[in-house]
């Protein structure tokens, strides 16, 4: 039901956790928060806890509760527990988390929140659907035929287009580490639309989206070739589960994506065990 005039609407959970991680300061550009943001705050928060920049946070637990909850844990690890706990409370407490100085939003956050009001915007804006009665609608007769094919004037909902949703928008982000010869590779093979940085699409991060196509690359400069066989083993099991998150994320948002491998070991290792992988050899040396 629509909400009554001058009701206000509950926001999703999703954008009243981004508003509220809005308020803190992280060291990845909200990455975290904005893949676990559909997510409780409590588990939000325990997920990215890690992310956030503690040396401009001050954590109180100004209620006691969580001094309690953390008693039984070893001596050393009650602060930290402590912290999570307080972080990780469902409601705001006032006093409870103390930021020093001032915040910029983080990046993906801001885009985040953006995405959703603009859609809440274009839903506000909508006609909203008004019924007759029986005795004033159209005859039969005068209706028009409900399209049965993919006719030149008929368009589908604009909302089967993947390119719509906002967590399918392209979104650069830092290269996640400092790995030169990797990142270089990233920015120069395929090539990289956004040279220096990684892409987000559809809840993962990929190396790379190249330029003036959609599709999106994994980079390996691995050398893999110097490795005993045990290590190659656990290494291609390592990465089949990654590449299989990204694969699925990229076709959901309708990208292609592609394997960037340095040598044909490495590529034909991984085609023993999913062949329909599209991988390529780079050449990239470390």
């Amino acid at each position: 039901m629509d909400p009554s005039p001058g009701e206000v609407e509950d926001p999703s959970p999703r954008y009243a956790n981004l508003l509220r991680a809005a308020e803190y300061p992280w060291t990845d550009d909200g990455l975290c928060v904005v893949s676990e943001a559909s997510n409780e705050w409590p588990i939000l928060a325990e997920r990215c806890f890690h992310t956030l920049d503690r040396d401009r946070v001050r954590l109180r637990d100004v209620t006691g509760k969580c001094a309690v909850a953390s008693a039984p844990a070893a001596a050393a690890a009650v602060p930290m527990g402590v912290a999570l706990c307080v972080f990780a409370s469902p409601v705001v407490v006032t006093g409870a988390v103390i930021v020093i100085g001032t915040v910029v939003v983080a990046v993906l956050i801001k885009e985040g929140i953006d995405a959703y009001e603009r859609n809440a915007s274009r839903e506000r804006a909508k006609p909203k659907a008004q019924t007759r009665p029986s005795s004033e609608q159209d005859p039969v007769a005068n209706r028009e035929p409900t399209p049965t094919g993919l006719g030149r004037d008929w368009l589908p909902p604009a909302s089967a287009d993947p390119t719509e949703r906002p967590e399918c928008k392209p979104l650069p982000v830092r290269h996640a580490g400092e790995d030169i010869p990797h990142n270089e590779c990233a920015d120069k093979f395929p090539p990289n639309r956004y040279p220096g940085m990684d892409v987000f699409v559809g809840g993962e991060r990929f190396d790379a989206l190249q330029v003036g196509v959609r599709v999106l690359w994994e980079i390996k400069t691995h050398r893999f070739d110097t490795y005993p066989d045990f290590i190659r083993d656990r290494e291609i099991e390592k990465e089949l589960e990654q590449m299989e998150k990204e694969r699925k994320a990229a076709a959901v948002c309708g990208y292609d994506f592609i394997i960037g491998v340095s040598t044909q070991a490495h590529k034909d290792a991984l085609l023993a065990v999913a062949p329909s992988l599209k991988i390529v050899v780079t050449g990239c040396k470390r």
